[in-house]
């Protein structure tokens, strides 16, 4: 579907309740299916990346009661967590032959380097087509460990499946991190989720070590999720309206918390101790220009980029290696999209991408593509508040994270419409933004 987006006709007033972190949520299913006489999860992100774990552990449960002897297939479909995630999964369930796949994009993603190091852990695991891609053949059975070289500049997820299944190998694991880690917030995420559930862990900055240990039941508390909330601070920093997030917590393990730190440099102030929850307020000490490093949070840099060229702030962002390889190739959807509101960015290979506060004029009214992922399609529809009646095209793809988004957007005072709706009633052409 496509919607047509039309930003409050007075400053927005909600209180938003946010999805659950399908961060947190994903590990504690991966740790929980690992676990001896575990009870069932509650709390869990209801979102179709998490939708695609419960259903394939569900159906791992279901075949192992069944026995039928015939192989496992599971499709993750665009959930590529669910798919490094569940590699390593499979591949130490004992006796278990699983068929994984992706849809399209997801047999475009890398996954090589987590097969060599599980391989190297005695993995039995063939590449169906192209060899370092999905789909996988997996023979599970137990892994040795032992130690194990991996590079960890492509994905925090393929170090994060490996740390996961770890307490099961017969040697343990001791895993060596080549390189600098992308997103590395969320590999001690990982580590936070499996300490909950008992397991002792021994890490520094280039190696982890985890002794063969088993996993304890427990109590996983969800959170509401950061990378969520990122999309009510652009929001907020575009209109300083009047924003309650409840339930988000300032002092989440989550990578993303950092959000509330980098807005603060883009206009908002974040009060964790409002009556109703957290409490969003605009300020006027916006920075004169953004230059900052987001290897740790790479899924904040769409948000964080637009609210720059809305509000008018030059910027330099490094650390952004990984985002080629995401839903989308997301440095180059950037820059189609932003060109359509007259913002020409640099893209300096993949080290950099800045802009200079240059505008260009805008020939026509935005239709924005999302090209299948939900984060493009979130950090852009704020550009409504600037520029009344964009369109955003296949809008339902914040399923994939945040299925709630457009009504709580209509919540906070927007029109969300069919794109043959040219304009509210009673919205004159001056009203929408500032």
């Amino acid at each position: 579907m496509n919607y047509r987006i039309f930003p409050p006709q007075e400053l927005p007033e909600a209180t938003i309740s946010l999805p659950q972190s399908k961060s947190v949520s994903n590990r504690d299913l991966i740790i929980n299916a690992l676990t001896k006489d575990a009870q069932p999860l509650s709390d869990l992100a209801d979102c179709n990346d998490t939708d695609a774990l419960i259903r394939a552990l569900a159906a791992d449960r279901a075949q192992q009661n069944g026995a039928d002897g015939c192989p496992l297939e599971i499709n993750v479909g665009p959930a590529g967590t669910a798919m490094r995630f569940l590699t390593a999964y499979f591949a130490c369930r004992e006796d278990r032959l699983t068929l994984l796949d992706g849809d399209e994009r997801m047999r475009q993603r890398p996954i090589g380097p987590l097969v060599d190091a599980l391989r190297r852990c005695g993995a039995d695991i063939e590449y169906v087509d192209a060899e370092g891609f999905p789909p996988l053949k997996i023979r599970g059975h137990r892994l040795t460990g032992g130690v194990v070289d991996i590079d960890s500049t492509v994905s925090s997820q393929f170090v994060s499946a490996l740390l996961m299944i770890a307490p099961l190998m017969g040697k343990g694991l001791r895993l060596n991190l080549v390189g600098e880690p992308a997103s590395k917030g969320y590999i001690a995420l990982t580590i936070a989720e499996m300490e909950k559930a008992g397991i002792e862990v021994d890490a520094d900055r280039d190696r982890i070590i985890i002794q063969p240990q088993e996993y304890q039941p427990c109590q996983f508390k969800g959170e509401k999720d950061w990378t969520a909330a990122s999309y009510w601070y652009e929001i907020e920093a575009c209109t300083s309206g009047f924003l309650t997030l409840p339930g988000l917590e300032g002092d989440s393990r989550q990578p993303d918390r950092t959000c509330a730190e980098l807005f603060s440099h883009l206009g908002v102030t974040t009060d964790f101790e409002g009556e109703e929850g957290t409490e969003l307020m605009g300020n006027p000490d916006l920075d004169g220009r953004l230059t900052i490093d987001m290897s740790d949070n790479p899924d904040l840099i769409q948000s964080v980029v637009v609210t720059c060229a809305l509000i008018g702030i030059p910027f330099k962002i490094t650390g952004i290696e990984t985002l080629r390889i995401k839903e989308t190739d997301r440095i180059a959807a950037l820059e189609k999209e932003l060109d359509k509101i007259g913002v020409t960015i640099t893209i300096n290979g993949n080290a950099s991408i800045e802009w200079t506060g240059r505008r260009h004029p805008i020939v026509e009214m935005p239709e924005f593509d999302t090209y299948g992922d939900h984060r493009m399609a979130m950090a852009l529809a704020p550009v409504s508040i600037f520029i009344p009646g964009i369109i955003v095209r296949d809008a339902e793809v914040v399923a994939k994270s945040y299925p709630g988004y457009w009504d709580d957007l209509r919540r906070a005072g927007f029109t969300v419409v069919d794109p043959e709706e040219q304009r509210p009633e009673n919205q004159s052409e001056e009203e929408g933004g500032e």
